[in-house]
């Protein structure tokens, strides 16, 4: 059993920073593959990116922007979040893949966060 809890979401100005980070519990953290996901209001849950021992995966929409990392000694994933725009508002959440797979797929994903709130304001 994995436990994940999202942290560092806030309000920030377009063009500002935020780094999202994602604690989890368990011994096999570092095994796993961490993804984060956005929900916009009124819109379905879509991927960011993910991560795992063989490299990560952004989406198209966020890639040069956001960069995903971890550190498995502290059993945290991070979000780095630069030249934010309003349309990234959203709330974020991490994911864990026990399977290791680094997928773009929800249904992959055997744990989640309850999430943190991004609002980006123009």
């Amino acid at each position: 059993q994995v436990q994940l809890a999202e942290s560092g979401g806030g309000l920030v100005q377009a063009g500002g920073s935020l780094r999202l980070s994602c604690a989890a519990s368990g011994r096999t953290f570092g095994s796993y593959a961490i993804g984060w996901f956005r929900q916009a209001p009124g819109k379905e849950r879509v991927f960011v990116a993910a991560i795992n021992w063989r490299g990560t995966s952004t989406s198209d929409s966020v890639k040069g922007r956001f960069t995903i990392s971890r550190d498995n000694a502290n059993n945290t994933v991070y979000l780095q979040m630069n030249s934010l725009k309003p349309e990234d508002t959203a709330v974020y959440y991490c994911a864990a893949d026990r399977m290791g797979r680094r997928t773009t797929r929800q249904r992959d994903y055997n744990y989640w966060g309850q999430g943190t709130q991004v609002t980006v304001s123009s």
